[in-house]
Formats: structure tokens, C-alpha cells, sequence
């Protein structure tokens, strides 16, 4: 259980590392990184706010991850089972979250 731990706070960590060059507009439309569609990709006068607003919520789902995976470690008796089931509903539940969140978002530029 605590190799899980490790990858879900490793995740969790990953994530909140890259959502930050994002955050802060540094990276520009491309085909690799970052909240790639088509209307995002087709103006940077949309990329940038999209991109911000979506990895500030990518952020957050990386802390959230790192929280849940250390405290749930920590719970009495919970087996490996339950503990990879919650740490991966945490994350991927997040993860829709944010993505709708960003979709909505989006939706405000014509």
C-alpha cells in the first residue's frame, strides 16, 4: 500500500507541476500541451484565458490528490482495495470535474 501512496502523491505532484507553466500563460497554442481544442487552438486570444482557467483546476485536483493519498493512507484498517479504488475516484473524479468546469468556461468566448 505504500508504493500506491507514493504513486498517487507522485501523480498528484506531477500534475500540479505541470498545470503550472499554464497557469501563468507561458506556453502557447501547440499540438501537445495543454486544453487543445479546436477552439482553443485557433486563437490565442482564447488560448491563453482557457488554459489558464483549466490548469488552475488541474492544479487543484493534483493537491486534492496529494491530500486524499496521504490521509487516506493513514486510515485504520482499509485495505489496499478500498485504498486504490478512493484515491482513484478522488483523482478521476476531479479530473471530470475540471474538464467540465473548462468546457463551461469556454463556452463564454464566441
Amino acid at each position: 500500500m505504500l508504493a500506491l501512496m507514493l504513486m498517487y502523491t507522485i501523480s498528484g505532484i506531477l500534475l500540479s507541476l505541470i498545470s503550472i507553466p499554464l497557469i501563468f500563460g507561458k506556453i502557447g497554442p501547440n499540438p501537445w500541451y495543454g486544453f487543445r481544442v479546436p477552439k482553443t487552438q485557433s486563437n490565442p486570444e482564447v488560448w491563453y484565458p482557457a488554459n489558464t482557467y483549466a490548469a488552475k483546476r488541474l492544479f487543484i485536483v493534483g493537491i486534492v490528490d496529494v491530500f486524499a493519498s496521504m490521509i487516506l493512507y493513514f486510515i485504520p484498517n482499509m485495505n489496499i482495495d478500498t485504498y486504490a479504488l478512493s484515491c482513484g475516484a478522488v483523482i478521476i473524479g476531479g479530473l471530470i470535474v475540471a474538464l467540465v468546469q473548462s468546457f463551461l468556461f469556454l463556452r463564454r468566448f464566441p
